[in-house]
């Protein structure tokens, strides 16, 4: 009986450094707006789990509702070159790995979301991101701009936010424009259904100067989506 019970302890030894080695690259990856502990480690694998038995294909824009108006056309957004990049395996935060990037690129990406609201200050603020717990740089719509879309309240008035760690982003575009950005292989879809809406997407991480222009040009649709299509 002697050799079962210790084959036990060294499984149960072996799972416990399992899934203390994955919390830890979790933390270290950065958890975004979820709590750094066991506990919210604990609550995001518990989803992982759920979505892994309702599997979703978050690359299907199909499951976008295809209504509403669109700030981008296909002339804003061309096919992305190059293979979509690979995602980490939490449910929580979505982030894929870290591409090369430009340095000039890499400035600019870090300026967009103060660049963004100095442009346009009647109705776009920038702040730190409250769905990313503080931890990456947004803009918001201006609760008082009088053609604030209704929707836009519903992720704290937040349009966009950019991810430092590995440079995508997280924007709330109309759901005619999430389509185009998913078509054309720029971004996919948010896996946990239940916290946003279905126009809330990932955007993937720009590699040179050119992408970040794509980038720019969907994080000013967001803005255009949040403030009704006036922006000033």
């Amino acid at each position: 009986m002697a050799v079962p019970f210790q084959l036990a302890l060294v499984g149960l030894a072996i799972g416990a450094a399992t899934v203390w080695y994955d919390f830890t690259s979790w933390k270290a990856f950065g958890t975004g707006g979820t709590p750094p502990t066991l506990k919210g480690y604990l609550k995001i694998r518990r989803w992982g789990l759920w979505l892994f038995f309702h599997s979703q294909d978050l690359l299907n824009a199909s499951a976008i509702p295809d209504e509403g108006l669109a700030y981008l056309s296909k002339d804003d957004i061309p096919v992305r070159a190059g293979p979509r990049p690979k995602l980490t395996r939490w449910t929580l935060p979505q982030r894929q790995f870290r591409d090369p990037i430009t340095p000039t690129a890499a400035e600019a990406l870090l300026n967009m979301m103060p660049s963004t609201a100095t442009s346009f200050p009647q109705t776009i603020r920038s702040g730190p991101s409250k769905t990313e717990g503080g931890t990456g740089p947004a803009i918001y719509v201006q609760p008082s701009c009088p053609t604030i879309n209704p929707v836009a309240h519903k992720i704290f008035y937040e349009v966009a936010h950019v991810h430092p760690a590995e440079n995508s982003l997280h924007v709330y575009v109309s759901p005619r424009d999430a389509r185009t950005v998913v078509q054309a292989g720029w971004g996919q879809r948010f896996p946990v259904t239940w916290l946003a809406p279905p126009s809330w997407i990932m955007v993937y991480a720009p590699r040179n100067e050119e992408e970040v222009e794509v980038v720019e040009k969907i994080v000013k649709a967001a803005a255009m989506f949040a403030v009704g299509g006036n922006l000033k």
